[in-house]
């Protein structure tokens, strides 16, 4: 590790800082480039090749694409000290079908995805070059990781893939995670908020809506499934949600359905609270099974129920005292910034949830609309928030004078 000043005063000293500044457009023009590539979920590729050959263009070391989909590239150093990761996941929210020009207007950048994570991929790539241009030599060596899987269902499965078959957590080590991701300054994520995601699903004989009334209908079933299910009392401390998110059954107004499904989000900064909102859904599928069984005055067996874990994010929280939270707080504050910490879902989730130092970070800008086709990006103060960003990194892994 380096002090956040030592860091900051070499930066200066090289003109890095003023590099950024000066590049402004330039980052401009990349963001726009990176949002107008579509990567719906799953379908992450094309905008994962553009980030391969961006690497392999400012000649950074073994630049490569794994099993899973994610872009990898470092900056060597000559230490076995374990690694620092720079992480901006790929994916959108948004189908490829979706239309991701970019409108430039009153100072503003619109389309989506244009910051949720065109922003952060930027960034990354602002950071890879001021460190190949500049003769930047980090004392650990600095891993550049672009993630697929981090959007909804994607379940973050890029960067569980390169925990579980990376040769850096095999046994080079991983020292530190900064996750970039969106736009802002003022917040740091230090608390991965956990979730699991489930589908119930309800089958029954189905039949005619006249001449079959009364019999078990599984929609039936799912009615009194949600009433008990807005009745959960949130907490507060730890804070939990639980939204019903999605409802799918019957084919026809005259039918009654063989089958219906429901989709339901579980969410806490508490690993031990979304255990007992789990426990709650499936007591409450059994109870709404066999309140519509009594109701039609049938056999239990006639309905069949299935509960689909659809995804899972683990919950825990980077502890203050921790190296990496301290030098992003005093980062921020030397940026002119007061951090507030904040709970998010985000690739840092997996590398919290493994006792590795791990926090996500705003990567400048403002915007707003996120996740819908109205997102929008004021690149004001992105500069700020790639300096932010950098300096945190190379606190990190240490600075070569």
């Amino acid at each position: 590790m380096t002090s956040v000043q030592h860091v900051m005063r070499l930066l200066r000293e090289r003109g890095v800082f003023g590099s950024i500044d000066a590049r402004s457009a330039e980052a401009t023009v990349e963001q726009r480039a990176i949002c107008e590539i579509a990567a719906p979920p799953f379908g992450e590729g094309p905008r994962a090749n553009y980030l391969l050959d961006r690497f392999a263009a400012l000649g950074l070391s073994r630049v490569t694409m794994d099993g899973e989909g994610n872009v990898l590239a470092v900056i060597p150093a000559g230490t076995q000290a374990p690694a620092v990761v720079i992480c901006a996941h790929l994916d959108t929210v948004f189908p490829p079908e979706t239309d991701v020009r970019v409108v430039i207007g009153g100072g503003r950048l619109r389309a989506p995805g244009i910051s949720d994570n065109a922003s952060g991929l930027t960034a990354m790539l602002a950071i890879a070059r001021a460190m190949v241009e500049h003769g930047l030599k980090p004392e650990a060596t600095l891993l550049f990781l672009c993630s697929v899987g981090e959007e909804a269902h994607g379940n973050l499965r890029g960067v569980r893939y390169f925990f579980r078959e990376s040769e850096w957590t095999r046994g080079l080590g991983i020292g530190a995670f900064i996750a970039l991701d969106g736009h802002g300054l003022d917040r740091i994520v230090n608390r991965a908020l956990g979730s699991r995601r489930f589908r119930v699903k309800i089958a029954g004989p189905g039949g005619h809506s006249w001449g079959d009334f009364g019999i078990v209908n599984p929609i039936h079933v799912l009615g009194h499934l949600v009433v008990q299910l807005a009745r959960y009392p949130g907490r507060d401390h730890p804070r939990s949600a639980l939204n019903v998110a999605a409802i799918r059954g019957g084919r026809s107004v005259n039918a009654i359905p063989q089958d219906a499904s429901v989709d339901i989000d579980l969410r806490s900064t508490d690993e031990k609270e979304i255990v007992r909102l789990e426990d709650y859904v499936r007591r409450s599928v059994e109870a709404s099974v066999r309140r519509e069984v009594l109701r039609a005055g049938g056999s239990a067996d006639l309905l069949q129920t299935e509960i689909e874990l659809l995804g899972e994010r683990p919950a825990g929280c980077l502890d203050a005292r921790t190296a990496l939270l301290r030098t992003a707080i005093e980062a921020s504050r030397a940026m002119g910034i007061e951090p507030a910490m904040e709970s998010a879902s985000t690739d840092a989730n997996i590398p919290i949830s493994l006792g590795i130092p791990a926090l996500a970070l705003g990567s400048g800008g403002i915007a707003g609309g996120i996740h819908t086709l109205e997102e929008w990006y004021d690149p004001s103060s992105r500069e700020t928030g790639i300096k932010r960003a950098r300096v945190t990194a190379l606190a990190m892994t240490g600075l070569k004078a």
